[in-house]
């Protein structure tokens, strides 16, 4: 068995003056011949890789703090500490460093670090000068000792003599004494006086100091003291509010009674250095270091030692899942394991790794199905937090519980389902809430974390599993009020919402999620919005009084387009889905506005990377209304390209007709040249455009009867109603886009019947069933259309 007196964890202060742990290991000192001289060392427990080699210089100032921990600096910004695991382990180390130096053991630390001209100046001062004589600790030096302390803060040896001084001979206890003198008194002055030496000896830095003055019998007398600063009018009323206010709820008790003392103490120092303390200045950042030493080790300390109390987990999950467990004492419990989790990020990563899975065993993401369904703001809220750890710590994990989940469970109660509902029903009018669970959501989806090689097929069971049982709880607000006729096939839609700032938010939500599916997910996306006709709907909210969300809505077909996928261009084509786009374009005139620079831009990328299906489309159905548009010359060079390409395929026409012969007496050659841009190949899952398609010979007769099929069936655009909300009725339904007919052979017309703002809500938390979402998941391979020539 390893020694543990030698156990320690190593930790550096980063930029943000917090300590970071670099592991745990086994400290020796022995002599190494590179560094030529005696050295700290310290060997990783797990694999025996070296975690620090450090030589002691005779020039390096060490600290002692509480009795287990070695502080010290090796550069300008790089400070070390060794937390030990036994006191003696420290004080074995100790001894070695003050061995090498030449210091005394019973000092906390060797030396200070001072700039060559104070070393001058104090080399030239007589050896009495460098002690510190403080006065006797009675009411009427209260003046002189505050002086004293307020002038030697900017001298490190002198700090260093001054704190000596003050834990000699009780003297730190001696003066709290006197402040419930000046209290019992109401003595103003020596309570001013008192505020200064307190907040002084603060800011000497020292752990011996703060080991007296945090114990339990002078913790609340230091808070008392900085209750009377002297820039204040009246007293605050701090030992009030932690005696009183401020209460420790045991959601299970607590037996050891350490731990007790351990996490009062820690909450009461918290509270000095956040609430009491005022900010320091520039040039006190580095006097509180110490102090913020005290409160992370601690920490860990909590963490390790709940941890290690096997029955004391065990005894708050039972409880928390337990159905007979009140909503108070629930509430109580979450509370609790949000701070525990906020606490174990203190924790080294093996650690923390460790935590997070003992939380997962125990059944953390059950029990948070439960509370955060509850109608307490501030549990969901905790329980919030308490998922963003787990998200953030491992998204697989999450992930491999939600997919067993479909086989214990109703959808309504899935876990994902359940943060999807709360942040569509966010009740926050900034919706900050739904802000926080987008972004875990968005986590959870990203590919990019599915990489993992020892689960890989994880991406596709999970986005299968994300598809079939989520997509529609997520899109539910764009669908809320979609009607399926069953008997007609005819998919009638009417969207009804209040055209506020909330619900425009929410959908601005939705679609940056949906974006990003667009973005990382190509077929399953592809495939759930050609059954839904989902972009037709998205693109409703071209019309909305909020520009963000016009924006929003273009920017998924942005996206979409930017794929260059034939099917959903195709899908685009059948559907006349630039039309919305078009009319946002004329509405807004000579406006010179984002919305106007958005809209050309989704243009301008069709004519640089030559869409020509799109080109053609755009060309043939909406160039009348755009050639008016001459500030850019975007629409202009669509049509340029557009009449390129109908000559290039005028001529590649014509040859083939001037050079056919009787199929019979085709030569090799000239059946390559007929085949040789054909691509018949059938595991592709989308077809490829070929250039000769693009404009056949009869495309001018195609065009004419398409005009006047439209013309039949032609939509009616959204208009806004007296109310400030949008009623918009389709007659192209998900039907027409995807070539469903009525039984005349046209598409059928929608209805339309107004719907209440209480309506909407109503259909975004209660979901409509999708009882043909398997027969809709089958995508039907476009119909090929005849080889020119043939």
């Amino acid at each position: 068995m390893s020694d543990t007196r030698r156990r320690v964890k190593v930790y550096t202060l980063n930029e943000d003056r917090q300590w970071d742990d670099r592991g745990t290991g086994h400290v020796s000192s022995t002599f190494v011949e590179r560094l030529k001289g005696i050295s700290l060392l310290v060997r990783a427990e797990s694999d025996g890789s070296l975690l620090l080699e450090s030589k002691i210089s005779p020039n390096t100032a060490y600290q002692k703090q509480q009795d287990t921990l070695i502080v010290w600096s090796e550069a300008e910004n790089y400070d070390l500490a060794l937390s030990f695991q036994e006191k003696a382990g420290c004080d074995e180390i100790w001894e070695k460093i003050c061995q090498v130096q030449g210091k005394d053991p019973a000092l906390e630390i060797t030396q200070d670090p001072i700039d060559e001209s104070e070393e001058e100046r104090f080399e030239e001062m007589p050896e009495t000068s460098h002690l510190v004589e403080l006065p006797p600790c009675e009411l009427a030096r209260l003046e002189e000792i505050a002086d004293l302390v307020t002038s030697v803060l900017s001298s490190p040896i002198r700090r260093e003599k001054l704190a000596l001084a003050l834990m000699s001979e009780g003297y730190m206890k001696k003066l709290l004494q006197l402040f419930q003198v000046c209290e019992d008194l109401d003595n103003r002055e020596g309570l001013h006086h008192l505020y200064e030496i307190v907040r002084g000896v603060l800011f000497l830095n020292k752990a011996a100091l703060f080991e007296v003055m945090f114990s339990d019998d002078c913790i609340m007398d230091v808070v008392g003291c900085l209750e009377y600063d002297p820039a204040l009018v009246q007293p605050k009323r701090h030992r009030e509010f932690l005696t009183k206010t401020a209460k420790f709820k045991e959601v299970i008790p607590i037996t050891d009674s350490e731990l007790r003392q351990k996490i009062h103490q820690t909450y009461r120092v918290q509270y000095i250095q956040d609430i009491i303390l005022p900010t320091p200045s520039v040039f006190e950042e580095n006097f509180l270091s110490t102090l913020t030493s005290f409160i992370f080790f601690n920490k860990v300390e909590i963490v390790s030692m709940l941890q290690e109390d096997e029955k004391f987990l065990t005894e708050v999950f039972a409880q928390l899942t337990d159905e007979a467990t009140e909503d108070g004492k629930r509430r109580e419990l979450v509370n609790f394991f949000k701070e525990f989790c906020a606490f174990s990020q203190t924790l080294q990563p093996q650690n923390r790794d460790a935590f997070f899975k003992t939380l997962a065993n125990l059944g953390i993401l059950s029990a948070l199905e439960i509370v955060m369904g509850m109608d307490d703001l501030q549990v969901r809220a905790a329980a919030t937090d308490i998922f963003s750890y787990l998200v953030e710590f491992s998204p697989s994990m999450v992930r491999e519980f939600v997919m067993q989940e479909p086989q214990q469970t109703d959808d309504d109660v899935l876990l994902i389902n359940v943060v999807i509902k709360q942040m569509i029903c966010d009740s926050d009018p900034e919706l900050g809430g739904a802000v926080q669970l987008m972004g875990l959501l968005r986590t959870l989806i990203d590919p990019e974390n599915m990489l993992a090689p020892t689960n890989k097929t994880e991406k596709t069971e999970f986005l299968s599993f994300f598809y079939k049982y989520c997509m529609q709880v997520l899109t539910a607000p764009l669908l809320a009020n979609t009607v399926d006729d069953k008997h007609s096939k005819v998919l009638l839609m009417l969207v009804c919402f209040p055209d506020n700032f909330q619900t425009a938010q929410l959908l601005a939500l939705i679609l940056e999620l949906l974006t990003f599916c667009v973005e990382h997910h190509t077929y399953h996306i592809k495939t759930y919005i050609m059954n839904k006709d989902l972009l037709r709907r998205v693109l409703v909210l071209m019309n909305s009084k909020h520009t963000f969300l016009a924006l929003c809505a273009l920017r998924f077909m942005r996206r979409i387009i930017g794929q260059k996928d034939e099917y959903y261009n195709r899908y685009i084509i059948k559907g006349n889905l630039f039309e919305p786009v078009i009319s946002t374009l004329l509405d807004n005139g000579t406006r010179y506005n984002l919305l106007n620079s958005a809209i050309i831009e989704l243009f301008e990328f069709i004519k640089v990377e030559d869409i020509k299906s799109l080109i053609a489309h755009i060309i043939d159905n909406y160039y009348k209304a755009l050639e008016s548009i001459e500030y850019v010359q975007t629409f202009k060079g669509l049509k340029g390209r557009y009449e390129q390409e109908k000559d290039r395929q005028t001529q590649r026409l014509n040859r083939s007709v001037r050079y056919r012969r009787d199929p019979r007496t085709l030569d090799e050659d000239e059946e390559m040249w007929f085949n040789e841009d054909e691509d018949d190949d059938e595991g592709e899952a989308i077809e490829k455009s070929r250039p000769e398609e693009e404009f056949p010979e009869s495309y001018g007769k195609y065009i004419e009867a398409k005009k006047v099929k439209e013309s039949e069936d032609k939509e009616n655009f959204p208009k806004r109603t007296p109310t400030g909300s949008f009623k918009f009725t389709f007659s192209h339904s998900t039907g027409a886009a995807n070539g469903t007919n009525g039984a005349n052979g046209k598409p059928a017309a929608s209805t339309t019947s107004p719907n209440t703002i209480s309506s909407f809500y109503l259909s975004i938390c209660n979901y409509p069933d999708d009882e043909d979402e398997e027969e809709e998941d089958e995508e039907q391979s476009p119909r090929k259309r005849p080889r020119l020539g043939s």
